[in-house]
């Protein structure tokens, strides 16, 4: 019986250890960042296996804390950076958790940010707390570290309703495009089947993308005009919105 309170002891003292930041860090403040991506068709999500600590062996979002002498964006940045080796990525943060018991061992708030990439573009290299990166399709995904379940959900349910205000697709489709693609786009995202017609109706009405004047090559199927985005149009987007319903 003693041998194993000692054990158990020295464990309590180890996940004390692991759960207080460096001492340039803030105490109770940390990142987490929601990478996503679209890869054949599934809505994916970039997770962390462990090495260490509670969440030693299981899956959960990328983050980390936050420097006294940094503000939150470049502390998400610094975070993903450090974990994929990746630097200039598109990162939005979209909100706040900080339910009392997420964290077992401390009072911890979390500040949750969201990145659009394109999966094939990138070779996400583990490193420091984490021993593997895997992408996983999001809405599969049952079971996460501490509440990262519900922030992924709150993430995805965000991008449900930036994708209706703002032209997010430009972070996730290749530089030129068919309308078949970015329709499967948007179907991906608000996880339902939109009517071909008047998804495109609508979308060309918002002069939104050009017409490259180009078809598709070395397709197995009649070639699609492909379409690229006016920058000139999604920048004043980007600042104004818009309401896009189907």
């Amino acid at each position: 019986m003693a041998d194993k309170m000692s054990v158990n002891s020295l464990q309590s003292v180890d996940e004390v250890k692991l759960s207080n930041p460096p001492e340039d860090c803030l105490p109770n403040l940390s990142i987490d960042n929601i990478v996503l991506g679209i890869e054949n068709g599934r809505l994916m999500v970039l997770v962390a296996k462990f090495k260490e600590g509670m969440a030693q062996g299981k899956w959960g979002l990328l983050g980390g804390w936050v420097k006294t002498s940094e503000d939150l964006d470049t502390a998400a940045k610094r975070n993903l950076k450090y974990i994929t080796g990746i630097e200039e990525l598109f990162l939005e943060q979209f909100r706040a958790f900080g339910r009392t018991d997420r964290y077992s061992l401390k009072r911890v708030v979390t500040i949750g940010y969201y990145a659009l990439v394109k999966p094939e573009l990138y070779h996400f290299l583990p490193s420091g707390r984490v021993a593997e990166l895997q992408w996983m399709e999001a809405r599969k995904i049952k079971e996460l570290i501490y509440d990262h379940y519900e922030i992924l959900n709150c993430a995805l349910e965000h991008l449900q309703y930036k994708i209706r205000h703002e032209p997010i697709g430009f972070n996730l489709l290749p530089e030129k495009f068919t309308l078949l693609q970015l329709q499967e786009l948007y179907e991906v995202i608000l996880d339902t089947k939109l009517d071909k017609p008047n998804f495109r109706r609508k979308f060309k009405k918002m002069n939104l993308i050009v017409d490259c004047h180009e078809k598709q090559r070395d397709v197995n199927h009649r070639a699609a005009n492909l379409y690229r985005f006016d920058l000139g149009v999604y920048q004043q987007l980007c600042q104004k919105g818009f309401s896009f319903e189907f």
